[in-house]
């Protein structure tokens, strides 16, 4: 029989990202925080892997929020444990790392690539705990197969403009794109850019390291 995992001592947890699905996610798994966006600019940051490009992003985001939050003492002021949580996600179609679209061409030929076809995402999840300065982070990854997707569906979501705010253009659970998702192997909050389960670990690890 399985020994009970360890209670958690009490803490703080800051979301390091403006995404509305990663706070609802995290909101989901009965967590309350605060949220601080880094504003760096990713894509400045290239690596031709995407396990490293995700992993390279999530910690420039921590390095980002870490300066800042030091910068205007907020370190010093820490009595609980204080988690911070970055993470980055990529979609990785036919070999080629897929970010946000940057244009209304871009988004389409991403969508019309995704039609009747599959893709895979790669997330990265970064936990730092503020207090010990320590770092605990891994890789999801998942993969979406579609239906054939209209093109009429294709250009309502583009005029729409959401599909510029995630990586891919790639909207799993928008209720355009929903009829036509054939199946997720892997987990959906996962596409959605934060994997629960490893989020979980992450926590676990950062707050009891020697358990």
């Amino acid at each position: 029989m399985a020994a009970n995992p360890s209670p958690l001592p009490s803490f703080k947890i800051i979301l390091g990202s403006s995404s509305v699905a990663r706070r609802h996610i995290l909101s989901e798994m009965g967590y309350q925080f605060e949220v601080m966006t880094a504003d760096i600019d990713e894509k400045s940051i290239r690596r031709a892997n995407p396990d490293e490009l995700v992993m390279v992003l999530a910690e420039a985001k921590a390095d980002a929020i870490i300066s800042r939050i030091k910068s205007e003492g907020y370190v010093e002021r820490i009595d609980a444990p204080t988690l911070l949580i970055t993470s980055d996600i990529v979609v990785v179609h036919e070999g080629i790392i897929r970010e946000k679209p940057s244009s209304k061409e871009e988004a389409h030929q991403f969508l019309k690539g995704y039609s009747g076809g599959h893709v895979s995402t790669v997330g990265s999840v970064l936990v730092t705990n503020l207090k010990t300065g320590r770092r605990y982070g891994g890789l999801d990854k998942a993969e979406v197969y579609f239906h054939d997707i209209p093109d009429e569906i294709i250009e309502n979501l583009i005029d729409e403009g959401v599909v510029f705010n995630v990586a891919g253009g790639l909207l799993l659970e928008h209720p355009l794109t929903l009829p036509f998702v054939e199946a997720v192997v892997g987990t959906t909050d996962s596409v959605m850019g934060l994997a629960k389960a490893l989020t979980e670990k992450l926590i676990r690890e950062a707050l009891l390291p020697d358990s």
